[in-house]
This record gives C-alpha cells, sequence and structure tokens, in this order.
C-alpha cells in the first residue's frame, strides 16, 4: 500500500490579509459528501465509505493563495502526493480513473445524479419527490397486476363458457341423434308390425276361404270351460250354438266324416277329421247328412240342428279335439282360422 502522508508544506511569505505579515498556520482539510456541493462533470467527489476521518481520501489538488502580486496557481505549487490503498481503488468505480493523470480522458461513467428514489426518466418527466414517485411506481404496478389479473379471469370465462357451449352443443347433438335412431327404430318397428298383420291377414283371408262357421244363425249360449251342474264332468267342453230346429250345419273345413250316428248324451253326432288330423264334433243333431268316409268340402251341410241327447233346448254342441284327443277351446280355435264367432 502506498503511502498517504501530507507533502511538506513551504512557507508562505503572506499574511492572514495577503499583504504580508507573520506567517498564517494551515489545516488538513478532508474534503466529505457534505462539505462539497455536488458538481455535475468528470471530477466529482464520491462519498468516502470504510475509511478512517484522519486518512486523505481526495486530498487536496491546489492550494490557492491570493497576495499582493497576485493568484497563485496550483502549477506553481509542489505536486502533492495523494494515493489510496489497492484495494480501494479497484472498489470505487470512477475513482481509478479520476485520480489518475489521463483523468481527462476518462470520465465517470455513473449515472445521472437525480434525487434519491428517482429514476432518470421520472427526473426528465419532472418528478421530483421520491415518494410521490415511489408511489406512482406502487399504483401503477397494482393496476398492471390487476389488469393482468382481470385478463386472465376474463379468459378463464371466456374458456369455461366455450365448453359450456360446446358441452351444450354435443348434448344436443346427442340427443338428436338419439331422437332419430328412435325414430327409426320405431319406424323399422310399425313397419315390421304392418308387415305381420298384412301377412295375418292374408293368411287368415285364405284361411277364411277354406274354413267356415258351422252355420250362419245362432246366439251362443255356453262357452268352453264354463262350471255347472249340467255337464257330467262339471264343466262344459265344447261351445253351444243356439238356433231354430233344422238350421243346416256345415262342415267347417274339408275332410272325411270318421263317425256318424248316436253317441249317449251327445245325441246324434258326427266327428269330422281335418287334413291334419283335428276332429270337430257336432252334437244334439236332429237327423245326420254324411256317412262314415264321406269326403266333404269346406261349407257342405253335414246334418240339421236339433234337441237329441243331454239338453235344455235345440243347439249345436261343438267340440274341437287335437290328433292326440286333448279338447280345445272351439272358439279359439275357430278364430285362428280366421273365423269371427
Amino acid at each position: 500500500m502506498a503511502s498517504n502522508k501530507p507533502a511538506p508544506e513551504a512557507p508562505s511569505p503572506f499574511t492572514a490579509d495577503g499583504i504580508g505579515g507573520p506567517e498564517r498556520t494551515w489545516e488538513e482539510w478532508n474534503p466529505t459528501a457534505e462539505s462539497i456541493r455536488p458538481v455535475r462533470g468528470k471530477h466529482r467527489v464520491a462519498k468516502q465509505r470504510g475509511l478512517a476521518r484522519s486518512s486523505t481520501v481526495l486530498g487536496v489538488g491546489v492550494i490557492a493563495a491570493v497576495g499582493a502580486g497576485g493568484m497563485a496557481t496550483a502549477q506553481s505549487k509542489p505536486p502533492v502526493s495523494i494515493s489510496l490503498p489497492d484495494s480501494i481503488a479497484d472498489n470505487l468505480p470512477g475513482v481509478g480513473a479520476f485520480m489518475s493523470e489521463d483523468a481527462e480522458a476518462a470520465p465517470l461513467a455513473a449515472a445521472p445524479i437525480t434525487s434519491a428514489g428517482i429514476t432518470s426518466a421520472e427526473a426528465e418527466q419532472g418528478t421530483t419527490d421520491a415518494g410521490e414517485a415511489l408511489r406512482a411506481r406502487i399504483l401503477q404496478q397494482a393496476e398492471q397486476q390487476q389488469a393482468s389479473a382481470d385478463a386472465e379471469a376474463k379468459a378463464a370465462e371466456e374458456k369455461a363458457a366455450a365448453e359450456k357451449a360446446a358441452d351444450e352443443a354435443k348434448k344436443q347433438q346427442d340427443e338428436a341423434e338419439a331422437k332419430a335412431k328412435a325414430k327409426i327404430a320405431a319406424e323399422k318397428k310399425a313397419a315390421k308390425e304392418a308387415a305381420e298383420k298384412k301377412a295375418e291377414e292374408e293368411r287368415l283371408a285364405k284361411l277364411r276361404a277354406s274354413f267356415t262357421l258351422p252355420t250362419s244363425s245362432y246366439t251362443i249360449t255356453s262357452t268352453y270351460g264354463q262350471s255347472g251342474a249340467m255337464w257330467s264332468s262339471g264343466q262344459h267342453t265344447g261351445l253351444d250354438f243356439a238356433g231354430a230346429a233344422g238350421s243346416p250345419l256345415k262342415a267347417v273345413h274339408s275332410g272325411t266324416i270318421t263317425s256318424a250316428g248316436w253317441s249317449g248324451s251327445y245325441g246324434y253326432r258326427t266327428v269330422l277329421q281335418l287334413d291334419d288330423g283335428t276332429e270337430v264334433w257336432y252334437a244334439h243333431q236332429s237327423s245326420i247328412d254324411v256317412s262314415v268316409g264321406q269326403k266333404v268340402s269346406t261349407g257342405e251341410t253335414i246334418g240339421r240342428m236339433g234337441a237329441t241327447g243331454n239338453v235344455t233346448g235345440v243347439h249345436l254342441h261343438l267340440e274341437v279335439h287335437t290328433a292326440g284327443g286333448s279338447a280345445l277351446n272351439p272358439m279359439a280355435w275357430l278364430n285362428s282360422k280366421g273365423l269371427n264367432v
């Protein structure tokens, strides 16, 4: 570290008033930021940091003395040796250049001097109050943050609205597709049912062409399965067509006569066997017009309505049996052939 001892002073021939007299004693002057007014330019005294007051930081360059002969300049005085510790000179921006012989060519690279807490831009705008400048910056930052938050909230709302609209559109589309599918299914079902109904009508029409009711004028007096003491089994086993005595009884379908004659409680009975083996019994006839083994066609007369056997009046007792002998409901069987009883 270089020494910063002050250079020896030459005795001054001037008195305190600059004219002559006893020699005046000069004291050491340590310049500080408080004692030197900041001056714009490249030769500024930086505020000393961390140095003892007794140390010479920026020693005096020139001591001017005014005398009778005129003004003394720095060039006429012996040079003053000023030095700083290397660590301080390296860490203080601008000091090295200020203290060097090339100070004229190396101006300080310091920021423009403004009031504390005020930026150069604010100073150019005329701001002089640091507190007001800080308040303005805080408000501006708050406004920016609020604007950013509002923008984010708006973006979130728009996104949520878009998603909701998309969901609603998809829901409506799904509902429309479901309705369309249901409509198509209903149309297919209706078409199928219509086709089946038409086919059944055609089938029944063909059956009606080949089947007929056993008598033309009648009244149903007893139905199949009806209970009563008049029947030995306790239930009625056929379907009764009440009508005028002697009314013709017709073959319900083409077939062969397998039985014709008296049959106890049935009175005079005729049995017609169809091609599929089904047997149709005609009971309580007053007379029989066919014989066993005879082939008959649909609508051909096979006998006459009467009141023979166990009866309470004139009527036709009609029974239907399968090829195996099981009894069937005559009304349901006639309906299945397209005949309305």
